[in-house]
């Protein structure tokens, strides 16, 4: 018997089965295609085989790991879990031009609006990552994926020079909200977009409305929009309760990572005190490295001093 694939994603939370967008697509599809996945949510992406998440390990020489969800999706297909089996070909143009209009009109505006607003980003998106990724690289990591999440917009938008900013906000809200109308115009009143079987295309759907959905943020102009769409508001809840019960009838409670006992309340005062010594290690570091500091060593000339100054430089030393 074949072992079984393994998907490594983000934990969730909020009530949704993870946190991030192309999770929650990947482990969508997988629940619509029936694939016997064993998932590993973690908090930690350097647990992953690619070093992201999400990520699926396969048994295959060629192709040992997967990250990108159009390439798992993919590779599921070829492993006979094709949720989009019963489609007809203009169903599956359909799918193919909804996904595109997905990633180009919505996807900029949920990367902005998660890890560029200020507000957003400061009191609900680093937050949750500086608070679940374990000590010490939750110092390191919520600053490195904002980083590439600008830049993914900025690959998005076909502008490496793309900067923040009001008007930039305008633009891909204007898209966003037109993009959701789109969307709920096209769903109607059918349970799914092709029906009552859930394909591809309402993986796609469901991994970028549910976290506009359930994450509560400060700015949330999309949210608004979102849940003035009933059928759209209606669409993603009961997705979650038919394919992620579990995750739909849990309080939202932040629950921390592996290395939860750090967080636990004997260690809180531990944890603080190493997380001093980690930033002061780091700035002594930088400085050693840029020539800020540096560290000399002197040897005690024996024969121009007595005994006594042998001794007291020779401690010297030992503090240096």
């Amino acid at each position: 018997m074949a072992a079984p694939l393994e998907l490594y994603c983000w934990k969730g939370d909020w009530g949704l089965p993870s946190v991030d967008t192309d999770c929650l697509t990947v482990l969508a599809y997988a629940k619509f295609a029936g694939a016997p996945l064993k998932v590993h949510k973690i908090t930690n992406p350097w647990r992953s085989p690619t070093g992201t998440l999400p990520a699926l390990k396969t048994t295959e020489e060629s192709t040992r790991s997967l990250s990108k969800p159009s390439n798992i999706i993919i590779h599921l297909r070829k492993q006979k879990y094709n949720a989009d089996y019963d489609l007809s070909a203009k169903e599956g143009a359909d799918t193919l031009a909804f996904v595109s209009l997905l990633e180009e009109k919505l996807l900029p505006a949920l990367i902005y609006t998660q890890w560029v607003d200020s507000k957003n980003y400061v009191d609900v998106t680093r937050r949750w990552y500086a608070e679940n990724i374990p000590f010490p690289l939750n110092f390191l990591l919520p600053n490195r994926i904002h980083n590439q999440q600008l830049e993914r917009l900025r690959l998005v938008r076909g502008d490496p020079t793309l900067e923040p900013g009001e008007q930039l906000e305008k633009e891909l809200y204007q898209d966003a909200l037109e993009c959701m109308t789109l969307l709920s115009q096209r769903l109607g009143s059918h349970k799914f977009f092709f029906g009552d079987s859930p394909s591809s295309l309402d993986a796609y759907v469901f991994g970028h409305l549910a976290p506009l959905l359930k994450v509560k943020l400060p700015n949330g102009k999309l949210q608004q929009h979102l849940n003035s769409l009933d059928n759209l508001r209606h669409y993603c809840t009961n997705i979650l309760i038919l394919y992620f019960p579990s995750e739909a009838v849990t309080p939202t409670v932040s629950v921390h990572s592996d290395s939860s006992d750090f967080d636990s309340e004997p260690h809180k005062r531990r944890k603080q005190i190493l997380s001093v010594l980690f930033a002061m290690g780091s700035m002594l570091g930088y400085a050693i490295l840029m020539g800020i500091v540096s560290i000399q060593h002197v040897r005690p000339q024996a024969a121009l001093v007595g005994p006594r100054h042998i001794e007291e430089g020779g401690e010297e030393e030992e503090e240096e």
